[in-house]
């Protein structure tokens, strides 16, 4: 992994763009705030301090294009030690910080039956390929189609009930409200290049390629990244009120490599068409291939971004809002039949013509590095080594 260049981890229009995102500096024992600058990428913290505040700034793009820091790392250093986890080196973290990670689920309808499957399956793999002829005989036709909320939907759901397969993703899928739930806690995330876990106490889990929404306090929608919402199929499927056990352990999310700004050509309807696609490389010599396409989402991105925030609920430092998958995998890895599941060693990537390359290695959870830098310990790093930002800093672009 550690061959790869920046021109296979960047969007080929990288010019274009303004990405930031964080840096773990050895020298301070602390995370910057850094934006790319061609080959180079410059620290903008004595600027901004956190990532939140960024987004918070009047104009987070003015705020990076008129930093005139010296460049303090090169880029492909950078993908170099985070690819290899060197710790005693400078690399990449997760580009968020003190923004909450919530995370929507059933936002297609077609991955919706996966979810169905794994209900009926009571989490166990083994009854996955029988299970899901039995759903698609019920249905009788595609639902790609299909507007949740619709009557059309509502006749759906009628159907397999009638069949005996209600379930409660039927609601989230096809009803009117969308699943949102809390994925990660502040600073839990993890970035480019660094090991994701896998808890030893699943045997049915997956990646989840998914477009990553960056908003500010206000609900604003002010770029995206790309992430994987690590799942355990066989947890959620046993009970959906597992949900938590299911989807929130240590080093389960991974957001990356940077956030892209919206500037210019690039913003939300960009990503409308956008394609994600996933390739799943194990030491076995194992190679899974999807794609998550994001003109298939049942959802608009607003109706989203509504549910998560709005009078109901807000977030003061913003939040990073996973908006789903259409990827569900069910090529068999093992035994006819017993689908995918991920083992030790597996190179994850995540990619996107406008976002560049995700990419991580799949770790047992119980052997990782346990994390312990939180919410303290970023304040007191902040105290003892970042200045506040002066106020003609902060109003730049009022």
């Amino acid at each position: 992994m550690s061959s790869m260049r920046p021109q296979h981890i960047l969007p080929a229009d990288q010019g274009a763009g303004v990405f930031v995102g964080r840096v773990w500096d050895p020298v301070s024992q602390g995370p910057r705030v850094v934006c790319v600058r061609g080959e180079e990428v410059l620290d903008l913290t004595p600027d901004v301090r956190t990532v939140a505040e960024l987004m918070d700034h009047p104009n987070p793009v003015d705020l990076v294009l008129q930093t005139t820091g010296a460049p303090r790392w090169e880029l492909a250093d950078l993908f170099e030690a985070s690819l290899e986890d060197d710790r005693s080196r400078p690399r990449l973290l997760s580009p968020v910080d003190l923004q909450v990670i919530k995370a929507c689920g059933v936002t297609f309808v077609e991955s919706m039956i996966e979810r169905v499957i794994e209900e009926r399956c009571g989490g166990d793999f083994n009854r996955a390929a029988e299970v899901r002829r039995t759903v698609a005989g019920a249905l009788g036709g595609s639902l790609e189609s299909l507007r949740p909320g619709s009557e059309e939907a509502r006749e759906v759901k009628k159907v397999l009930s009638a069949q005996g397969m209600w379930s409660q993703y039927l609601e989230v899928g096809l009803g009117p409200d969308p699943e949102v739930f809390t994925k990660a806690p502040v600073l839990s995330s993890v970035g480019f290049g660094s090991p994701v876990g896998i808890p030893g106490f699943s045997s049915w889990n997956n990646p989840e390629p998914e477009l990553v929404l960056i908003a500010d306090s206000a609900g604003k929608v002010r770029g995206a990244t790309l992430g994987n919402d690590v799942n355990l199929r066989d947890v959620e499927g046993r009970s959906a009120l597992l949900l938590g056990m299911a989807k929130d352990n240590n080093a389960s999310c991974a957001i990356g490599p940077f956030i892209r700004l919206f500037h210019q050509d690039f913003s939300l309807e960009s990503l409308r068409t956008e394609e994600i696609t996933l390739t799943v490389e194990g030491t076995d010599g194992y190679r899974l291939e999807g794609r998550n396409s994001l003109a298939r989402i049942s959802r608009p991105f607003e109706e989203l971004i509504g549910a998560a925030r709005g009078r109901h609920h807000q977030y003061p430092d913003g939040f990073g809002l996973f908006t789903g998958t259409l990827f569900a995998p069910n090529q068999d890895r093992d035994a006819e039949g017993l689908g995918f599941t991920h083992k030790p060693g597996d190179v994850v990537t995540i990619s996107s013509p406008l976002l560049g390359a995700l990419v991580n290695r799949t770790h047992k959870t119980e052997d990782m590095e346990p994390w312990t830098f939180g919410i303290r310990a970023l304040f007191s790093y902040l105290e003892r080594s970042v200045p506040t930002p002066s106020r003609g800093s902060r109003e730049m672009g009022e």
